[in-house]
């Protein structure tokens, strides 16, 4: 087991299973800088972040937004998959594009100027979310946007982290479907990494009883406000 891959995932793991995101938002970056390269990063975790958010979706599918989810699945899940394609041959770095947009979704409501803005291109929602799917399979970071939209939505702490996890969820199952069709091309298994399965696995069941049935509405928006800005301020570093 390595060392710099257990301490990322016992960190990435704790928060997407507060938020429903953090596995492959933070796990990528932080595990590119050690030198992974692309494909073993999504090959360690990805299966990781689909079972936490299963998890997640065990407690609380009542809870989901399914309007936005179908809206998900037709305007996002598309690009993923064709992104991820073309990833595999071509490397891009566009973390500081995203994490400017992240700091000003999270200082949003400071600046009622930037408020109204991030409002009108919201409205866009079929345009945003074909972005973000590109986004996503180029870069593993399309969670962030998905943060950024649903809490545009002002949704309740369990209705945010459901719909965020049958959305992040759907992200890793298709892009797990595509690497699967690459497997002769990339030499991937999955289970070569079954260890750090039971490590997030383990993690979400501590998190989920000591802290994440604690916080309150008001307490978790303002966390996922700096959540959102601490993303932002990361992509920018990297």
């Amino acid at each position: 087991m390595s060392i710099v891959i257990f301490i990322t995932i016992l960190i990435t793991a704790t928060i997407q299973s507060i938020f429903g995101v953090g596995v492959l938002l933070f796990g990528t970056p932080i595990l590119l800088l050690f030198g992974f390269d692309f494909i073993t990063i999504l090959t360690i975790l990805l299966p990781i972040s689909l079972i936490i958010n299963s998890f997640q979706l065990v407690v609380s599918y009542k809870e989901i937004d399914f309007v936005f989810y179908k809206n998900m699945l037709l305007y996002t899940v598309p690009f993923i998959v064709l992104f991820l394609f073309f990833v595999t041959s071509t490397k891009l770095n566009i973390n500081p594009y995203v994490g400017c947009f992240l700091v000003l979704i999270a200082l949003q409501r400071q600046f009622p100027s930037i408020d109204k803005q991030i409002k009108k291109m919201m409205k866009f929602e079929s345009i945003y979310l074909a972005f973000m799917g590109l986004i996503h399979g180029i870069t593993n970071l399309g969670g962030s946007l998905l943060t950024a939209i649903i809490l545009n939505k002002k949704l309740s702490k369990d209705k945010s982290r459901a719909t965020i996890a049958i959305c992040y969820l759907t992200f890793a199952l298709f892009q797990i479907i595509t690497l699967y069709f690459l497997i002769d091309k990339l030499d991937i298994n999955f289970f070569d990494y079954t260890i750090y399965w039971l490590l997030g696995a383990g993690i979400f069941i501590l998190i989920e009883k000591q802290l994440f049935k604690k916080i309150d509405d008001q307490k978790y928006s303002i966390s996922f406000r700096i959540f959102l800005l601490g993303s932002g301020l990361l992509l920018l570093a990297f």
